[in-house]
């Protein structure tokens, strides 16, 4: 029997990888009591500890500071994006004034 696939919130995700990590619960202990799977539960504790040691982690951040940053890179490849069009468009506009 398949399960329907969930979506979580960043928060929740946090929450339960906490409870293995900060509270020493077993994963198929917080699995069980959540109703959750194993290898959503684990692969979300491996974010954690990932973004803990400053790493980006793979998926959707979970901490704010890495949700943050990921904001912040987005934003920041934008506006290069936006100075890259803007220099050859001035470098378009030169050429038609000479």
């Amino acid at each position: 029997m398949s399960r329907t696939r969930r979506d979580f919130k960043p928060e929740f995700k946090l929450q339960v990888a906490r409870m293995v990590l900060d509270q020493g619960l077993s994963v198929s202990q917080v699995c069980k009591d959540m109703d959750l799977t194993e290898s959503s539960v684990r692969q979300w504790v491996k974010q954690l500890r990932a973004e803990v040691q400053g790493l980006p982690g793979t998926g959707k951040p979970l901490t704010p500071e890495q949700q943050r940053i990921r904001q912040l890179e987005q934003e920041n490849r934008q506006l290069k994006l936006d100075n890259e069009l803007l220099k050859k468009a001035s470098a378009f506009f030169a050429r038609e004034l000479k």
